[in-house]
This record gives structure tokens, C-alpha cells and sequence, in this order.
């Protein structure tokens, strides 16, 4: 069961594609934070999905929100994903230990071995303020996600 609206966002610690340390922590206080669940790199509707965030990059990356998408995939797979896709925000490894970050928000679908569609904009203080969950095979609609934001 995935966290809910008004609940403190759990802290995390993650490499990204270029092996710096991201914690969640970094942008309390600075900057609203969408962190962006998805199952694997070079899949269909995961691909599709973060192409989408990368063609309205300013939306998701700016002075006040930082994207971070998440999958169960390994660093390095994650670096030749972002630079086959041009993307050019943080993919975040929650390879090991494995599935981590993704349980502690409830996005971990144990018997795949990897994270569904969850999405979490989580504000300045740390709190989740929106939230979607699909299913591996449904895409999230990016707009509501950008009306998410405007609602922040």
C-alpha cells in the first residue's frame, strides 16, 4: 500500500547515473521534489513516460522542483539509458539493497521484483502533498502531474 497525502516522505539514499549520492533530504527546504517510480529502463511504457518528462523538462526541473525518477535497474544501466534517451535529469538506482526506497513508499510489487508507476510530489518540508499509483502496464498522465505541481 502506497504512502499517503500528508504523510512525511520517507528519506532515502540513492546513487543516480553518474554515480553521485542523492538523498531526499538534499532539497528539503529548497525545493519540491516529484519522485517519479518506474519498473525498468528500456521497457515500452517506462521509456514512453520519461521521454514525456524529459520533452517538458522545465516543468520538473527548475528553481523550485527537482525531478527524481526511481527504478530497481543498476547504476550503470541507468547511465546508458539516460544517454541513449538524452536525459538529462537524475535516474536513481534503488537496485541494492534491493527495492528499498520503492518499499518504503509501498511501490515495491514484490512477486516482479521491482517498483510499479508511483509518483509522490513531496513539498519543501517533506511532506507528500499528491500521489498516483498504477500498475506496470498503465502509463501515468503526465499532465495531471503538472497540475499537481501548480496545486504545491
Amino acid at each position: 500500500m502506497a504512502i499517503e497525502v500528508g504523510t512525511e516522505a520517507p528519506g532515502f539514499e540513492l546513487k543516480d547515473n553518474h554515480g553521485r549520492t542523492v538523498r531526499l533530504s538534499d532539497f528539503r527546504g529548497e525545493k519540491t521534489v516529484v519522485l517519479f517510480f518506474y519498473p525498468f529502463a528500456f521497457t515500452g511504457v517506462c521509456t514512453a513516460e520519461l521521454r514525456g518528462l524529459r520533452d517538458d523538462l522545465p516543468t520538473f526541473v527548475n528553481d523550485d522542483t527537482q525531478l527524481l525518477a526511481v527504478s530497481n535497474d543498476p547504476m550503470h544501466t541507468l547511465r546508458v539509458f539516460a544517454d541513449q534517451e538524452d536525459l538529462d535529469f537524475p535516474l536513481l538506482s534503488d537496485f541494492w539493497p534491493h527495492g528499498e526506497a520503492s518499499r518504503a513508499y509501498g511501490v515495491f510489487d514484490e512477486e516482479k521484483g521491482c517498483a510499479v508507476r508511483g509518483t509522490f510530489v513531496i513539498d519543501k518540508e517533506g511532506v507528500v502533498r499528491w500521489t498516483v499509483v498504477n500498475g506496470l502496464p498503465d502509463a501515468r498522465d503526465l499532465g495531471e502531474h503538472v497540475k499537481a505541481l501548480e496545486a504545491v
